[in-house]
């Protein structure tokens, strides 16, 4: 069977609705950065979303090509993830989509190394000569210790689930630690072209450290 990493670390990617402590392992991911409105239909987002896909889904199909790489193993594209932050000012508006910044990703199996990533930018460059491949990198990132919850709802709710996120890193004698290497972190589970807003599943993820 192929191996599904949400089925495989549920602790990662499957956490109850109410806060918990998580220690998060190093792991691999493709990531592009960007700014702007993620709703903006020709945005910078979007583009990066379909390179993320159109690069994993190229490492997925190698063996298929007879370009399999070594220790390859048969597995599920994760799920795309997010970091999210603003641009600098003087206030904290969450609602201005518009400055926003992120990084983009989508974690890649253990095998997958950079001469496995340069070979599939070369494929997707000639399959969709449109995306920007130059603005994807293969990146080790190491999270670490975190608090995280599910947020079930529409993204524009977030808010209250972060309220929480809030509360319990206070009760917990914590320290939010979020900076320019440690950021706001969301992992979409859910399709929101598929799926009701009030049933769509996010994991939000906030950086600590102790006190």
């Amino acid at each position: 069977m192929p191996i599904d990493f949400k089925k495989r670390e549920k602790e990662l990617y499957l956490p109850a609705t109410e806060p918990s402590i998580i220690e998060v392992p190093k792991m691999i991911f493709i990531q592009v950065d960007g700014a702007g409105n993620p709703n903006d239909e020709d945005g910078e987002y979007q583009s990066a979303v379909e390179l993320l896909y159109a690069l994993s889904y190229t490492i997925k199909m190698m063996p298929k090509n007879g370009e399999a790489p070594d220790r390859y193993f048969e597995y599920v594209v994760p799920p795309l993830e997010g970091l999210w932050w603003l641009e600098k000012g003087d206030d904290i508006d969450f609602r201005d989509k518009s400055r926003y910044l992120w990084t983009s990703m989508i974690r890649q199996p253990e095998f997958v190394t950079q001469d496995v990533f340069e070979r599939a930018v070369a494929v997707t460059a000639k399959k969709k000569p449109h995306l920007d491949t130059s603005s994807a990198r293969l990146s080790t990132y190491s999270e670490g210790l975190c608090v995280q919850c599910m947020h079930i709802g529409p993204y524009d709710d977030e808010p209250a689930t972060i309220k929480k996120i809030m509360s319990f890193i206070a009760e917990r004698q914590l320290i939010c630690d979020l900076s320019d290497t440690r950021r706001h972190h969301e992992i979409y589970l859910s399709d929101p072209r598929k799926t009701a807003p009030e049933l769509m599943k996010t994991v939000l993820r906030y950086p600590v450290k102790k006190a």
